[in-house]
């Protein structure tokens, strides 16, 4: 199964291993919140709740994956574009509504593996893709 990011296939080029992108934060997500703050009398209150959304999604190639500057382009249209959800499909077949998380660093890294001065559409990048899971939009009308 390909791994896609709206429209965009990451596996397309099977040969430079864009479907390894690495979920490298997968394990760091707890779905539950929780609060702990002391009362006057000094007893512990912890609250806890279910997140709902606001998992971060960090793809990374990690020395696996390499694409294609004109891909790179593509995902920097996407990455321009404020507020948009997006359909984030992995190759295990999970699916998510993601946007791009702006937070937690650059949202799209892109690395050349050769320096280039004027690099073509072919030159080949390792990239970083930080997202982070929203509701997913409403059906249209």
């Amino acid at each position: 199964m390909a791994m896609m990011l709206d429209s965009i296939d990451l596996g397309e080029l099977y040969d430079l291993g864009g479907e390894q992108l690495e979920w490298v934060d997968e394990f760091d997500w707890d779905a539950v919140a929780q609060e702990q703050e002391r009362s006057l009398a000094g007893t512990l209150i912890v609250q806890e709740g279910v997140k709902l959304h606001g998992r971060p999604i960090t793809l990374a190639s990690n020395g696996a994956a390499w694409f294609l500057l004109s891909l790179v382009r593509q995902l920097e249209v996407l990455r321009d574009e404020p507020g948009r959800v997006m359909p984030l499909v992995l190759p295990d077949g999970r699916e998510f509504s993601v946007i791009f998380n702006r937070t937690a660093g650059a949202a799209l890294e892109a690395k050349p593996l050769w320096r280039q001065v004027n690099p073509g559409p072919d030159a080949l990048y390792e990239l970083t893709i930080r997202l982070i899971t929203v509701a997913p939009p409403p059906p249209a009308p």
